[in-house]
């Protein structure tokens, strides 16, 4: 066994980790060395987990098959945690990580300032604050993840086994970041140029069972390389109350990969913005928010308004020409206040009344770009119906008792989906495009609106309320299923909280390969 001093002298370690590190095996003091001066030494043995605490957390163990064991060192002068590891990854259904906890029950938050001290072999090495409910591999677990390469992201698992997904931040490479666990819901916040934290966008429900654990976690992203990573500035709280008063609403605009199904963050506020629309180009989205609508890159940036003349009071509904030239949208902020249809140019501009009656809730642009279809309630009955996108009369397609809402066009412009409650629960139905041969397409446990189309014909997303919610009310748990339309087969995208205002209207990318949408957080 090495002997204390020179161990502190030579790596200019603390009392209490030197204690820490003599309990060790001399295999596992290599360890150590090798993550203060970079050497990469190959070790026979490996340590599972031990009993010593460290700074503020409990212990550390590796999660996952280790080639090497990874090995946590706290500093009491300068208060860091230099944490070295391998590990070939922390993704989809892979642990093999080591990881610094303490165990906790309730209410957590826990932040801290990352960095990598040297340049790195793999740009996708991860250094993460992690809520974990075991030290098992495979656990539902949350972290924020800083990948060397900068990327960051709210990683997550959601039951045992399952495989693991991302919500990536808009923000790269920040210097400080921290993981809050409020009752199930897992949050993310980064520092932005100000340094200061700010929320990243994006929660996800984690329901861990009891006690869990919460600390610092690394991942080299290769088999056999040693990486390390510096956390400082460390702050834990546990067994937090439960906020009280009036929380404030935060949106999150979001893409998600239909394929991975993972989240991508364009822009995060506390204020209401609903409702985003793909531009045809790819470049763009649109969304309303406080009667404007507004256009912000899907690359990121800072939205800027499109001009939309009187009509200063849009409501959701509303969406591009194919062509990509002209908006439909949903005002009512002339007489009589109703929602009526018009059609303003994209850049901006004096709109023009389309509908004569009232009220309309524009949802679908058909694929020639002639006719738009639209919600209407007409002598107390609400329905579907269709107008010239060069206004005149409107025609009325549905007729059922109930709700029929929410109208979009296959690209084919064959026929007309919508949801309607018409046999109870609100489901999906379609009709040709003429309004005959309704065809129910959904018949489930879920209260399912706003269908849309993917480009390609391939596929339908929906979003699902649970049974007992009625309408479509905004903050609530809800899910964006896909619908293969070839075998009528659903899967789960994601869950989030939301509704209102989520995908009201068109959101499929051109290439049909992501959807835009909108989630929401109650933040206090």
């Amino acid at each position: 066994m090495l002997p204390p001093s020179p161990l502190a002298n030579e790596l200019k370690l603390s009392r209490q980790s030197v204690r820490y590190a003599s309990a060790l095996s001399p295999v596992y003091v290599a360890v150590v060395i090798a993550a203060v001066f970079g050497s990469l030494t190959t070790l026979a043995s490996s340590t599972s987990s031990n009993d010593h605490g460290i700074g503020l957390f409990d212990s550390q163990s590796d999660v996952g098959a280790l080639r090497q064991p990874g090995v946590g060192v706290f500093d009491e002068s300068s208060h860091t945690y230099t944490i070295s590891s391998c590990g070939e990854n922390m993704w989809l259904t892979a642990d093999a990580f080591h990881f610094v906890w303490k165990k906790v029950s309730g209410n957590v938050t826990l932040a801290a300032d990352i960095a990598f001290p040297r340049p790195g072999k793999n740009p996708h090495r991860k250094a993460c604050l992690i809520v974990r409910q075991d030290l098992t591999p495979g656990s539902p677990y949350a972290d924020v993840a800083v990948h060397g390469v900068g990327l960051t992201s709210l990683q997550f698992r959601d039951a045992k086994g399952g495989t693991t997904h991302e919500i990536q931040s808009a923000v790269d490479a920040p210097s400080r970041v921290r993981i809050e666990k409020i009752g199930d819901t897992a949050t993310i916040s980064v520092s932005g140029p100000d340094g200061n934290l700010h929320a990243s966008g994006g929660s996800v429900k984690l329901h861990l069972k009891g006690g869990y654990y919460v600390g610092l976690g690394v991942c080299s992203h290769e088999v056999d390389t040693v990486e390390t990573a510096v956390f400082s500035n460390v702050e834990l709280s546990a067994g937090l109350p439960t906020p009280t008063g009036t929380p404030t609403l935060q949106s999150t605009l979001e893409t998600i990969a239909i394929a991975s199904t993972d989240r991508r963050v364009i822009r995060v506020a506390k204020e209401h913005f609903e409702a985003p629309n793909w531009s045809p180009d790819g470049k763009s989205l649109i969304y309303n928010g406080g009667g404007r609508l507004y256009r912000v890159p899907v690359a990121g940036g800072d939205p800027v308004e499109i001009d939309t003349g009187f009509a200063t009071r849009l409501n959701n509904d509303h969406g591009l020409s194919p062509d990509g030239q002209t908006l439909a949208i949903s005002d009512q902020s002339q007489d009589p206040h109703e929602s009526m249809i018009y059609t303003v140019p994209v850049a901006g501009g004096t709109p023009v009344r389309i509908t004569t009656n009232y009220p309309s809730y524009w949802h679908g642009w058909s694929p020639d770009g002639k006719t738009l279809a639209f919600c209407g309630r007409r002598e107390g009955k609400f329905g579907i119906f269709t107008v010239p996108t060069t206004g005149g009369p409107e025609t009325r397609l549905t007729t059922a008792v109930g709700l029929d809402d929410g109208p979009d066009y296959s690209p084919d412009g064959r026929y007309i989906y919508f949801n309607s409650d018409r046999t109870g629960l609100m489901q999906i139905w379609r009709i040709d495009a003429n309004g005959t041969n309704p065809t129910q397409i959904t018949s489930d446990g879920f209260n399912n609106w706003f269908p849309h189309i993917s480009p390609d014909g391939k596929w339908m997303v929906i979003l699902s309320y649970a049974e007992d919610v009625k309408g479509h009310p905004m903050n609530e748990d809800v899910t964006l299923r896909l619908m293969s339309l070839p075998d009528g087969t659903i899967r789960n995208l994601t869950r989030l909280f939301g509704g209102q205002g989520t995908i009201n209207v068109p959101s499929w990318s051109p290439d049909s390969k992501q959807l835009a949408f909108v989630s929401y957080q109650l933040v206090w």
